[in-house]
């Protein structure tokens, strides 16, 4: 896991999406977040969130679908 030391605005907004349960993410070890059906602006952040355990797809799907995405435990804290 990565450690996150600061966040930056983008990257709580894109928690925050995702806290209020208007993200999806793709599948595959690289994910594309979506917000609102539209592809994220910050692939390299939603990345960096993934690898750090912030968020994570709610199931697993194969590379052409998305899954709602949801904030882990280390996510929530992130953004309280």
């Amino acid at each position: 896991m990565i450690v996150v030391k600061e966040l930056s605005g983008r990257a709580r907004a894109m928690l925050r999406a995702v806290a209020a349960g208007r993200a999806e993410l793709s599948g595959g070890c690289e994910p594309d977040l979506y917000v609102d059906g539209l592809p994220c602006c910050d692939q390299m952040v939603t990345h960096d969130l993934v690898r750090a355990g912030l968020l994570r797809a709610r199931r697993a799907v194969r590379l052409d679908e998305r899954t709602d995405a949801e904030l882990t435990e280390e996510g929530r804290a992130a953004i309280a």
